[in-house]
C-alpha cells in the first residue's frame, strides 16, 4: 500500500510537471504569435523607403540589346517591363522574350534610361513602362492638389478637346504615380483629361502626422481633394481608377466622397477588395501561422495597437471589405485581376463580380501577375477600358458637392 501511495504521488507529480510544461510551452507560443502579429501589423502600415532587388542578372549584351535573367514568375511574363537594377541606381526598359531555359530567360533591351546595365548583378522587374509623362509625348502640367496634409503633386494631362470628362488615377502601395502612366494613352484617346495624383506617405505627397498607411481608410481624403481640384478646373464627369491599394482607396472615395454626382465610374486593376484576404494571403506566403495574420488585423483595428504600429487611429476593416459591402456600390465598375496575382488574391474580385453583375464588368486574367495586366496584354487591356468608357455615355452636368463625411 505504501508503494502504491508513493507511485500515486509520483504519478501526480508527473502530471503536474507535464501540465506546467505544456502551459509554459503554450505561453511561449502565444508570446511568439503576439510578437509576430505586432511585427506584421507594423510592416503592413509602414511605408517602405527602398525596394529590394530580387532577380539575378546572368548576362548582358549591349551590342545585341539583350539581357539574361534568372527565371522567376515575373521574368518569364511576356510584354514590356521596367527593370531597376543595383538598388535603383539604374533603369532600363525590357521587351520581348527571346529565349527561355529552365533557369534563364533572355529578353530584348529597348533602352537604358540611366545607370551601367553592363555591370548589373541584380535588379527587379516592374510594371512601369514610363518614367514620366514626357515619355508619352502629350502636353502636361505639374500641378498641386491642396489636401488636408499639404500640397500633393500631380501630373495633369489635358484632353485635346476638353469636354468635362476626367479620370483621376491612383497608384498602389509602395510605388508612385509613374505606375498610372500606362493608362493615360487609352483615356487620352477616348477624350479624357488625366490627373495622376499622389497621396499621403507615398514619398511624393506630404506625410501624415503618424507617417503610416491607412490602407485606404485615410488616403481617400486626398483623392476627394483631387476630385475637388478637378471640379474647379472644369470636370463634370469623373472616372476613378486605382491599382492594388489604390483600388481600395478609390472604393473608399467612391462611397464616402462629397462629390457623388460628379463620379461616373470606377476602373480597378489588381485591386484590394477585402484587406482580410490580403493579410491572410501574405501570412500564408510567409509561412506564418494563421493566428499571426488574424492577430495583425486585431492590432491594426484596435486603438491600443497604435502603441505597436505608430498609427494615430485604428483601421476599420469592415469598412474596407467590399465583398460584404457590395450593395453599397452604385457606380459602374470595370474590374481586372489575374488569378496568379501573387500579392493580392483575385478571389474577392471574383466574389464582388458575382455579387454585383448589374454594375461590375469583370475581365479575368490567368498569368499576368500583380498590376502587370497591361504589360501582359496591352491590346486587350486597352480595348476593355475603351469599350467600357464608350458605355458610360455623355458627361454629366456640373453638380454641387454633398456634405462630406467626417
Amino acid at each position: 500500500m505504501r508503494e502504491k501511495s508513493r507511485s500515486g504521488r509520483s504519478g501526480g507529480l508527473f502530471v503536474a510537471v507535464t501540465a506546467l510544461s505544456i502551459a509554459g510551452a503554450a505561453t511561449v507560443v502565444a508570446a511568439g504569435v503576439s510578437v509576430l502579429a505586432a511585427v506584421m501589423a507594423r510592416r503592413i502600415v509602414t511605408p517602405a523607403t527602398t525596394r529590394s532587388d530580387d532577380t539575378d542578372v546572368l548576362g548582358v549584351d549591349l551590342e545585341a540589346s539583350t539581357i539574361t535573367l534568372a527565371v522567376t514568375p515575373d521574368s518569364v511574363l511576356p510584354g514590356d517591363y521596367s527593370f531597376w537594377f543595383e538598388r535603383e541606381s539604374g533603369h532600363a526598359q525590357l521587351g520581348e522574350i527571346l529565349r527561355v531555359t529552365k533557369t534563364a530567360v533572355t529578353r530584348r533591351i529597348h533602352r537604358v534610361d540611366y545607370g551601367d546595365l553592363s555591370e548589373a548583378r541584380r535588379g527587379r522587374l516592374g510594371g512601369y513602362s514610363y518614367l514620366g509623362p514626357w515619355d508619352l509625348g502629350f502636353p502636361f502640367e505639374q500641378v498641386h492638389v491642396r489636401t488636408e496634409v499639404g500640397q500633393a503633386p500631380a501630373w495633369l494631362i489635358p484632353a485635346e478637346r476638353p469636354d468635362g470628362r476626367w479620370v483621376i488615377q491612383v497608384h498602389g502601395r509602395g510605388v508612385q504615380r509613374q505606375e498610372t502612366l500606362r493608362a493615360v494613352p487609352v483615356f487620352h484617346d477616348s477624350g479624357y483629361t488625366c490627373l495622376l495624383v499622389s497621396y499621403r506617405n507615398d514619398g511624393d505627397a506630404p506625410g501624415s502626422g503618424d507617417g503610416r498607411y491607412g490602407l485606404g481608410d485615410t488616403e481617400w481624403h486626398d483623392i476627394d481633394a483631387a476630385i475637388g481640384f478637378a471640379a474647379e478646373h472644369g470636370a463634370t464627369s469623373i472616372v476613378l481608377m486605382g491599382w492594388s491599394m489604390g483600388g481600395a482607396i478609390v472604393l473608399q472615395t467612391a462611397t464616402r466622397t462629397a462629390f457623388h454626382q460628379l463620379l461616373s465610374g470606377v476602373v480597378l486593376d489588381s485591386p484590394v477588395i477585402d484587406w482580410a484576404d490580403v493579410v491572410a494571403f501574405q501570412g500564408s506566403t510567409l509561412r506564418l501561422p494563421g493566428l499571426v495574420a488574424t492577430g495583425a488585423m486585431q492590432v491594426l483595428g484596435r486603438r491600443w495597437g497604435g502603441r505597436l504600429t505608430g498609427q494615430a487611429s485604428p483601421i476599420d476593416f469592415s469598412r474596407l471589405d467590399f465583398v460584404t459591402r457590395a450593395d453599397d456600390l452604385e457606380l459602374p465598375v470595370l474590374l481586372m485581376h489575374s488569378d496568379d496575382d501573387g500579392y493580392v488574391p483575385s478571389s474577392p474580385s471574383r466574389a464582388l463580380a458575382v455579387r454585383r453583375p448589374d454594375i461590375v464588368t469583370f475581365l479575368p486574367f490567368t498569368v499576368a501577375r500583380h498590376t502587370k495586366l497591361w504589360n501582359y496584354d496591352r491590346e486587350g487591356w486597352n480595348a476593355a477600358i475603351e469599350n467600357w468608357l464608350g458605355e458610360l455615355g455623355s458627361p454629366a452636368e456640373p453638380a454641387e458637392p454633398d456634405h462630406p463625411e467626417g
